[in-house]
């Protein structure tokens, strides 16, 4: 009998859904998976989630605008004195 206070017990975890995919898809998965030897449910989640992160460019965006107002933009004289030695040996 399966324990129930164990979220781990079963094949799956998470949300089970029922979805129509075209045939030809579907037979592509099963070569690819059997390939890979792994799931249909990992091929099918890891190309979901690939998919919501190449289109989901607002949240990207957003969380690096995040991190780059965190920033401090004001270089420092390590910084400056780099850059200008940089600059004094290269040709122009």
């Amino acid at each position: 009998m399966p324990d129930d206070s164990n979220p781990t017990v079963g094949y799956t975890l998470g949300m089970k859904v029922a979805v129509s995919i075209p045939n030809q898809l579907f037979e592509s998965v099963e070569r690819f998976r059997q390939q890979q030897g792994c799931s249909r449910s990992k091929v099918f989640s890891a190309a979901l989630g690939e998919y919501i992160a190449r289109h989901a460019s607002d949240e990207v965006t957003e969380a690096m605008n995040r991190v780059c107002a965190n920033l401090n933009t004001e270089p420092d004289d390590f910084i400056r004195t780099a850059g200008r030695r940089a600059l004094e040996r290269s040709e122009w």
